[in-house]
């Protein structure tokens, strides 16, 4: 029956790499333990990991107790054969508790990745073998490193025919020293199995029949009855990982030199796994390892690598465990809405315990909610549990008020209390607010990219629209929406195509409403072109009050190009001592308010510095007044510095098949493409360009008519680039056609 469901997956072009984790589940039955026999493990038995990877390569099937189990739940991940959305699973390995979530790997929903990494111990990195490092691996391995997560790397598709075994597209693109412990043996439609270069184990699948599930492995040592080319091989490679392990840890340099500086061969494998987890842990290489996952070859190793080299969450030195003690703190990182139980929210408890029917503090919220009920979530179905304990992901139903980000604990005393140890630790004096440094960090928004209008069928479901818009950003802060102050329209912002497409169908099926979208533009920025400095006076009498405000500033340019380039504020020295606090906010309010609207077609400003430089105002003027002159005056600069239209470029990797490059060559010429370089890939060509966002709607369309489906793209914003005069005003005449 497996074989029926990989072909038909097939079809619908769905690839199983987390059959990786297909066999998480589809583990020896003894190896298996229930979720209900262990509720809270011991800390150093949890194991908080993520499975990153590039967009169709993580899509992945569990198997629990004989029963099939997509991490995929949403109709539209089955459909597409893409993960959209991050899904936290649990189960047990070898007395060890696994707390697994599924990442996308589709650049819409990097934001996915991002909330999940947020609260991850470590990772799995999952490459196609044939293929190597691809974009949205490097994007997903750069979020990884931005949060300093141990990783291991996972060989996929090792009997795909064109399959490589090579790790040196890791070390380059990566800049990692991947460290390899395994070797395959065979290749291609022959890979049998591999071979673990710590213990001189063979470890052979062998397909007994069409149904063979994987799930049973003969592990045998080399000896001299084995192929002299792979004991000579193996033998190679283990002396190779010995000496590369004595490079990266000190500790075991030593034990080599002392002891079996003479015989490479007699280093016990317990003595090579504890330096090769030392490694991992200290983020000095990267263990690979290398299988099939949609047979099952090599993905029992990989359960094994998880429990061995990724870090518990005890050896990751969080500060707030050491200021919260055995206080409740848990980071709040995903929310998700249910029809019968309303929100369900993801914690990640980083200490403390968490019991159903308490009452938690929200410290981003100052509120005080009722947990109602606690379960350990495994995909769409979950197994209600008494408590849990430190280190553990949990859902809770009951938060109303807690969104992704809100850090959550027992009660404002166990806060205030963790601030003053925090504060004892730091030696400071307390800085912005009572309970500063003791909330988690949240999640970076990036900005969306994409806009529409969305219309309800008639205004009797606009209500309903509303509410169903209300409960998606909830679920995801990428999504925006906000309503046109001159038309009254409902806009919709996401972050790419198929981020608003899948809103869009998640409206009409889960919320019953038959939406209308209007066409999709691009969120464009501007900056300015020149310096420019101005005043501004504002003499109002309100009342019986009178207020009076004289404002001076200057704007500038800085360089606008990246993709997070922010706009700047800064007070002469001067000045900055003379303001209260309330006025420099009345000036911060008035300044920032002006960089949402751009002087060309009020796009959001980007790359602008502004300096204030006298702010003068008559005694009794109000915030509000000095706020509304800043504005005022800050409107006059941008228009005297002259506007620019800057646009979004991603950055493009095309792969297909020689017969077709030159039609997808003259396509990418059309769509104002730039070609970087164009590499080969075994008997495909694979292309590297940039192209404006504006020409990429409808590209996967076509691009698939153009290959006849035999070619595939990926994608990530790269950077924001001045629009050349022509192309400006052709934009502006449209938007004013469209207006």
């Amino acid at each position: 029956i497996w074989d029926d469901l990989a072909v038909w997956c097939r079809v619908h072009q769905i690839l199983f790499v987390g059959r990786i984790l297909m066999q998480i589940l589809l583990p020896v039955l003894d190896d298996v333990k229930s979720l209900r026999a262990l509720v809270n493990p011991d800390i150093s038995k949890i194991r908080n990991i993520g499975i990153m990877a590039h967009i169709d390569e993580n899509n992945m099937l569990f198997i629990h107790h004989g029963l099939p189990v997509f991490t995929d739940f949403m109709a539209q991940e089955r459909e597409r054969g893409i993960t959209i959305q991050s899904a936290a699973v649990t189960f047990d390995w070898k007395s060890h508790r696994i707390n697994l979530i599924d990442t996308p790997g589709h650049v819409d929903f990097t934001l996915e990745v991002e909330r999940a990494l947020r609260v991850l111990d470590g990772a799995v990195a999952v490459f196609d073998a044939s293929a190597g490092v691809e974009a949205q691996t490097l994007t997903v391995w750069r979020q990884a490193e931005k949060h300093h997560v141990p990783c291991v790397c996972f060989l996929n598709k090792m009997d795909k025919p064109a399959a490589n075994f090579s790790i040196e597209s890791i070390r380059q693109k990566l800049k990692v020293n991947p460290v390899l412990l395994q070797i395959p043996v065979g290749s291609g439609k022959g890979f049998t199995g591999v071979v673990d270069l710590l213990t001189n184990q063979r470890l052979i699948w062998k397909q007994s029949s069409m149904g063979d599930d994987g799930r049973v492995f003969e592990s045998k040592p080399l000896d001299q009855s084995d192929e002299p080319e792979l004991l000579q091989e193996a033998h190679e490679a283990r002396t190779a990982l010995i000496e590369q392990v004595a490079e990266l840890d000190d500790e075991f340099a030593e034990i080599l030199l002392t002891d079996f500086i003479d015989n490479f061969d007699a280093v016990p494998s317990t003595k090579l796994q504890d330096a090769v987890r030392r490694v991992t842990l200290a983020r000095k290489g990267v263990p690979v390892l290398c299988g099939s996952s949609l047979r099952n070859k090599g993905v029992q190793p990989l359960l094994d690598a998880i429990t061995a080299y990724l870090p518990a969450p005890n050896e990751r030195h969080h500060d707030v465990v050491r200021w919260y003690k055995d206080d409740l703190c848990a980071l709040a990182f995903k929310v998700l809405h249910d029809k019968q139980r309303g929100p369900l929210v993801f914690l990640r408890i980083y200490s403390g315990t968490l019991k159903p029917q308490t009452a938690v503090h929200n410290i981003n919220r100052n509120s005080t909610e009722r947990m109602s009920r606690l379960l350990v979530p495994f995909a769409d179905q979950h197994v209600e549990i008494p408590s849990m304990t430190a280190g553990n992901i949990a859902l809770t139903v009951g938060l109303k008020q807690t969104v992704t980000g809100d850090t959550i604990v027992s009660s404002k005393a166990s806060a205030a209390a963790a601030a003053r140890r925090a504060q004892n630790d730091r030696g400071t004096e307390k800085k912005g607010g009572e309970n500063a440094g003791v909330v988690l960090s949240g999640v970076e928004v990036p900005d969306p990219v994409f806009f529409c209008t969305i219309e309800p069928p008639t205004m009797a479901k606009q209500a309903d629209l509303e509410n169903a818009l209300n409960c998606l950003q909830r679920e995801d802060p990428s999504l925006k929406v906000r309503v046109d102050p001159d038309s009254g329209q409902t806009i919709l912002c996401g972050m790419g195509e198929l981020h608003i497409e899948i809103i869009h169908d998640r409206i009409r099926r889960e919320y019953g409403i038959e939406t209308h979208l209007g066409p999709l533009q691009v969120a464009y920025r501007e900056t300015i072109l020149h310096n420019s400095s101005t005043t501004d006076m504002l003499d109002r009498t309100v009342g019986e009050r009178r207020h009076v405000v004289a404002v001076e500033l200057s704007v500038s340019p800085v360089d606008p190009s990246s993709p997070g380039a922010s706009c700047e504020l800064a007070f002469t020295e001067e000045l900055g001592m003379q303001l209260s606090k309330e006025m420099k906010d009345a000036v911060e309010n008035g300044v920032y308010s002006s960089y949402l609207q751009g002087p060309v077609l009020g796009y959001p400003l980007q790359g602008v510095s502004t300096l204030i430089q006298s702010v003068n105002m008559e005694p009794g003027t109000s915030p509000a007044m000095v706020s509304a002159c800043v504005s005022r005056c800050m409107l006059k600069a941008l228009k005297q510095a002259g506007g620019q239209i800057l646009e979004p470029v991603m950055s493009l990797e095309v792969t297909v098949g020689e017969e077709h490059l030159s039609s997808v060559l003259g396509d990418l010429a059309q769509r104002r493409g730039t070609i970087r370089d164009i590499q080969s890939r075994h008997n495909n060509k694979v292309l590297l360009a940039t192209m404006p966002l504006a020409e990429m709607m409808g590209y996967s369309t076509i691009l698939r008519t153009l290959t006849s489906g035999n070619a595939t793209f990926s994608l990530e914003l790269d950077t924001y680039e001045a629009m050349n005069p022509q192309d400006q005003n052709t934009l502006i005449k449209r938007m004013a056609g469209l207006s």
